[in-house]
């Protein structure tokens, strides 16, 4: 049977909530919010990430140029807040936004390192995959990385994602280097079960002892 593909509807701005993390609008303020939290770490957070950030101004680039997708409607961004503290901790977004074909891509996501290997980035990813699949109505949800980050390959396998295949000679750094991407997804009739997988990730977790 056929499926007609209604666009999909996206309607901005979006905050996504959960227990220990909120995801906000993306602000202009947001690049000093940033530059703060990052600048003592930056070549362990930025390691693959294409593009330069190494001084404050190309934060502020960075958040310009989301405006700029934003506008284009490509890109939806959002500051990574820690919600006991509420500060910011990082960033990430739905992107390469294709309505027509009911498809997003979450990535650009970056967390502040005491942050990482914590539930920050598991719960943010449930918010977007939720919000995607159970609002949006998408088909398909993209994820991508560098093929030599083999963390964040081991990362996005762990939510439940599928490999699909590597894109060579895909991406030019800004250090020169070409990079492969593997590409990663999951699909709406695949949500029900990573849906699962992903709440029990983040279910707090019970110090009672059973009697």
């Amino acid at each position: 049977m056929s499926t007609v593909a209604v666009p999909l509807n996206i309607e901005t701005p979006i905050t996504l909530e959960g227990s220990v993390v909120r995801l906000e609008p993306l602000r202009r303020d947001h690049a000093g919010d940033f530059w703060n939290v990052a600048k003592d770490a930056l070549d362990d957070i930025f390691e693959w990430i294409p593009y330069r950030l190494k001084t404050r101004g190309d934060f502020e680039r960075l958040v310009q140029k989301a405006f700029d997708e934003q506008k284009r409607g490509e890109s939806v961004v959002f500051a990574t807040v820690e919600r006991n503290a509420g500060r910011v901790i990082g960033s990430t977004r739905f992107m390469n936004i294709d309505r027509l074909n009911r498809r997003v891509e979450i990535g650009s996501t970056w967390i502040a390192p005491l942050w990482q290997r914590t539930a920050v980035n598991t719960e943010a990813k449930y918010l977007m995959l939720r919000h995607a699949f159970e609002v949006w109505k998408c088909f398909r949800v993209e994820l991508k990385t560098d093929v030599l980050n083999r963390k964040s390959r081991n990362a996005i396998l762990r939510i439940g994602a599928k490999e699909e295949g590597t894109l060579r000679r895909h991406v030019l750094t800004w250090t020169g280097r070409v990079r492969d991407s593997v590409y990663f997804s999951i699909l709406d009739n695949e949500w029900p079960q990573v849906k699962v997988k992903l709440e029990a990730m983040t279910a707090p977790k019970s110090t009672s002892k059973n009697v």
